[in-house]
């Protein structure tokens, strides 16, 4: 499994917008894009499919801007994840199509898909948006090149 620009670019930008962002003051995606260094327009197509997918909201208007749907603490790495890239427990077809494949009754690889799949899920259940965000809170505070006056 490779987790494409689009899983990559939204996840940063997730964590941007929870860590900029407040309970109804939304934030532009200009500035997400600027913090960090993605192209507005492409950011437009991930927020859209956030949107539909419920784990944001826009707010139009000369205030406009998106906020979470959510706490960030309710948001987990799956459910961004599962957004932008599809279900990560779907590594390969024959998991959840037994149809797809003439040997899925006795293919023994079948089960190490569906079981590698259901780790990956569990992995990215663990983590939340709320978690990233101190993650990258303390990331920050321990970068020997940022100066504080």
């Amino acid at each position: 499994m490779k987790i494409s620009t689009k899983g990559r670019y939204g996840l940063r930008a997730m964590i941007d917008l929870a860590s900029h962002g407040r309970s109804s003051t939304p934030v532009f995606l200009s500035e997400i894009a600027r913090r960090q260094d993605v192209s507005e327009k492409y950011l437009e197509h991930i927020f859209s499919t956030l949107q539909k997918g419920g784990i944001v909201k826009a707010q139009r208007g000369r205030k406009g801007g998106y906020l979470l749907n959510r706490a960030a603490d309710q948001i987990t790495l799956n459910d961004i994840i599962s957004v932008l890239e599809g279900p990560c427990g779907n590594l390969v077809d024959c998991v959840n199509d037994a149809n797809s494949c003439s040997k899925t009754g006795t293919c023994v690889t079948r089960e190490i898909w569906a079981l590698l799949g259901n780790k990956i899920e569990e992995v990215l259940s663990e983590y939340t948006l709320a978690s990233l965000v101190r993650m990258q809170q303390l990331k920050t505070l321990n970068d020997p090149m940022m100066y504080y006056i």
